[in-house]
């Protein structure tokens, strides 16, 4: 296929038609842009050509421009000279220049107009490549945001989510359990002391004192005032 050809199928092209009917969006719009760039790339190469084509008709013209220049000259040199044959001879020469010049410029008219094509095309591919470009991203965030939906949902459908939610499930009525037991041994158990225990803890902090005073009294040599006398110890009842 000619890159003419291509052109003017990439410029009636409807890319939304196309990604329509396509069965796989994403692969054609690769192939779609792939294909326009590499189009690009040759019009600029063609462009290119022409470009150094102009440049080339331009120096040859200017080269045919000066020619007719010195051919005038020396027709003017031959009639200052008398020499009426020779100035003819010098403009039949330099009007053959000239017409190789008109064609010249026909030529480099021509080169204008293809450039003016050139531009153009340039204009209306990138133009299009834009529109494939965002065609593309759009393509590809939809794609990706159905996949993730698609895979959350497929995920909440499950059975094996859910079997493992029932799991969890039971380990905590199984801690559950386990707790409820561990606390069901401080039933009973009171936290304050009895008043039996309490009598108990002051009749032996009195006995402390008692020796305590006792004690001071036999090392400082002074007896102990209202010292508390230490409790004889409960004799034991007699046997029957």
């Amino acid at each position: 296929m000619g890159i003419f050809t291509r052109l003017s199928d990439i410029f009636n092209s409807n890319l939304n038609s196309m990604l329509d009917k396509a069965e796989d969006p994403e692969k054609i719009i690769r192939m779609i842009i792939q294909e326009m760039e590499d189009t690009l790339v040759e019009v600029r190469s063609a462009a290119a050509r022409s470009i150094a084509d102009q440049k080339d008709v331009a120096r040859k013209l200017k080269r045919l421009e000066d020619a007719q220049a010195e051919w005038e000259r020396k027709a003017e040199l031959a009639i200052s000279k008398g020499r009426e044959d020779l100035a003819k001879g010098a403009l039949v020469e330099k009007s053959k220049v000239a017409d190789m010049a008109a064609h010249m410029a026909e030529d480099g008219a021509q080169l204008d107009e293809a450039m003016k094509r050139h531009e153009g095309d340039v204009e209306k591919l990138e133009a299009k490549l834009r529109e494939a470009r965002a065609k593309k991203a759009t393509i590809e965030a939809r794609t990706k945001t159905v996949k993730s939906q698609i895979r959350v949902k497929r995920n909440l459908h499950d059975n094996r989510i859910q079997d493992a939610f029932d799991r969890f499930d039971k380990v905590e009525s199984r801690l559950d359990r386990m707790e409820a037991e561990a606390e069901s041994y401080d039933l009973g158990q009171g936290k304050g002391k009895s008043v039996a225990q309490e009598i108990n803890e002051l009749a032996a902090n009195d006995d402390v004192e008692a020796e305590f005073a006792a004690l001071k009294a036999k090392v400082t040599g002074k007896p102990a005032d209202a010292a508390p006398k230490p409790k004889a110890p409960a004799k034991k009842a007699a046997s029957k």
